[in-house]
């Protein structure tokens, strides 16, 4: 039997922020459609860090069969985005004060080495689009807009900076899940999105004059600031609320 998303019974999408949309009316396989979706509302904090994904109400609200979502679920995993805890199920990640600690050190020498590439092969042009990056990045984080829009101004900015160098970005791939949830933790604090803004502007004028090293440690600078601020958020326990993350 043909399974179809979408079929079936659905939850109210309000339960878990999940609906049907964009399920079953696209070419890509269905189980890829599902991870997509989940993927998404854990990274727009639909779906909040340390939240129970349970089976029968993904079941309810996309209308697909227990195999896919466990199968969705396992790839999450393996993805960091999801952890399953014995005798109580799946849950969406919720970085530990350790874990987070490796994921900043290992963006702050991934990113570095980023800027240094950026630094030695990036053509004026890119160097003008990254600033232009920055400039946008910039008015949103000055902006009272909602923290999507902040993360995805720096996302935008970090592709920017990324696609020089296919290799790093393909490693830090891996860790952008858990980088953006962490990025929003920090930029949640009163008062970080200034200084977020000030010290990218610090990198972004040491890439434009070509200075690698100023550069490089303009970026670690930048990356264990955000550190600093963010283990701090995660130890107040509070890291998972979008609400609370919304108020900076």
């Amino acid at each position: 039997m043909t399974e179809v998303a979408g079929s079936g019974s659905s939850a109210s999408p309000g339960g878990l922020g999940l609906g049907q949309n964009g399920i079953g009316r696209v070419a890509a396989p269905l189980r890829e459609q599902v991870v997509t979706l989940i993927r998404q509302a854990i990274l727009d904090f639909r779906l909040k860090p340390g939240q129970r994904l349970v089976e029968r109400e993904l079941i309810e609200q996309l209308g697909v069969s227990r195999t896919t979502i466990r199968e969705v679920l396992r790839q999450l995993t393996t993805e960091g985005l999801v952890t399953v805890i014995p005798q109580k199920g799946a849950i969406v990640t919720a970085p530990s004060p350790e874990e987070a600690e490796d994921i900043y050190e290992m963006r702050a020498a991934l990113e570095a080495l980023a800027v240094r590439r950026f630094v030695e092969r990036a053509t004026a042009e890119e160097v003008v689009k990254l600033r232009a990056a920055y400039e946008a990045m910039e008015k949103v984080l000055e902006s009272d807009g909602d923290i999507q829009a902040h993360l995805g101004a720096k996302d935008h900015f970090y592709g920017v900076l990324l696609a020089s160098s296919p290799s790093i970005e393909q490693v830090l791939g891996g860790l952008q899940a858990r980088v953006r949830m962490l990025r929003a933790t920090s930029l949640g604090v009163p008062g970080r999105r200034a200084e977020a803004v000030a010290e990218i502007g610090t990198l972004m004028d040491a890439i434009e004059a070509r200075d690698a090293d100023r550069a490089a440690e303009a970026c670690i600078h930048h990356v264990r600031r955000a550190a600093s601020t963010g283990l701090a958020r995660l130890a107040e326990g509070d890291a998972g609320d979008p609400t609370v993350l919304a108020e900076g």
